[in-house]
């Protein structure tokens, strides 16, 4: 949105980034396993590049970098470890924020934080010992030659799973339904290839019960069906999807039909000037970083139709 905002002439001086992760593209950096590759076009939903950022499909590194050559070609101002506590309209129009750090200022503010806002956690309790064998993503620890379960049917899942048998463990899938409805493509056939070279072993249609500590200070793991008997592992990790930040935003006053945020033409939300882009806008055809690339150009044309004397070089064909 800010390299949009650039190319519609306004000065980078007028343009901030908040960002509340150490650095930029934090989802990717913490959620995606080195060799993950970033699909542009994510579930095969095609998105043809509108605006000034596109990438092809790319490896985790490539993406960072071509974000990082992005910051350094619009000389964009991104303050990190810096998080939004609350954003107010004015009066006299334009909003106020209060973030970790201080307070701004703005006459328009984009909303762009993606649709995880923390990993989902089970039911179960999970003892206090186990917390270093319990994983909610693959990039705080190092998993090699390990007897590993993972939980979920995702993407994500099938995505852990690839990279930790890549890392010599022996891994279980654990998946309380029975088909894979909601796997890519691409991740569907690796994970069914692995299964046909038995690689990993997948237990469909298994309900964990409970997880305690074993007399080996394991993960022992019991399931509510008897054709899963009890079983201990090394490690356990969730993929079990994340929460949607619907608070933070329903508290800015943004209004919701259903679970969904209402967004009109331009992706402006029902507070005037403040816009919504990203995953949290493309209901199910979320995931696509072009389409969400596609959004900012979207909604830097809107504020450019409202506001042309700030947007002295943006021209539409």
């Amino acid at each position: 949105m800010a390299a949009e905002a650039r190319n519609a002439g306004i000065p980078s001086d007028q343009i901030v980034v908040l960002e509340k992760g150490e650095a930029h593209s934090w989802a990717i950096r913490k959620f995606y396993p080195a060799k993950k590759v970033v699909l542009a076009n994510y579930k095969g939903i095609e998105a043809i590049c509108s605006g000034v950022m596109c990438i092809s499909d790319m490896s985790k590194d490539e993406t960072l970098t071509y974000i990082d050559r992005a910051i350094e070609q619009y000389q964009l101002s991104v303050q990190y470890n810096e998080a939004i506590h609350t954003i107010r309209p004015l009066q006299a129009g334009g909003f106020e924020l209060e973030t970790s750090k201080g307070h701004y200022e703005a006459r328009r503010c984009v909303i762009a934080i993606g649709i995880l806002d923390k990993p989902n956690k089970p039911d179960y309790r999970i003892p206090v010992s186990l917390n270093n064998r319990v994983h909610y993503d693959l990039t705080s620890a190092l998993l090699e030659n390990e007897e590993c379960l993972v939980v979920g049917g995702g993407d994500t899942a099938s995505e852990y799973c690839q990279y930790l048998v890549e890392h010599g463990n022996r891994v279980t899938l654990s998946y309380r339904q029975t088909e894979f409805s909601r796997l890519n493509r691409v991740n569907y056939e690796s994970l069914m290839a692995l299964e046909q070279r038995g690689q990993i072993t997948i237990w469909r249609g298994s309900n964990i019960k409970q997880v305690e500590e074993d007399m080996d200070k394991r993960a022992r793991v019991s399931f509510d069906e008897p054709a899963f008997p009890p079983q201990s592992f090394d490690h356990i990790v969730y993929a079990l999807g994340g929460t949607t930040p619907t608070n933070f935003l329903k508290a800015i006053g943004i209004a919701f039909d259903g679970n969904a945020p209402i967004i009109k033409e331009g992706y402006e939300t029902s507070v005037r000037g403040l816009y919504l882009i990203g995953d949290l806008s493309a209901g199910k055809k979320g995931g696509s970083i072009n389409l969400a690339f596609n959004m900012a150009a979207d909604a830097m044309q809107s504020i450019c139709g409202r506001s042309p004397e700030v947007c002295e070089s943006y021209h539409t064909n």
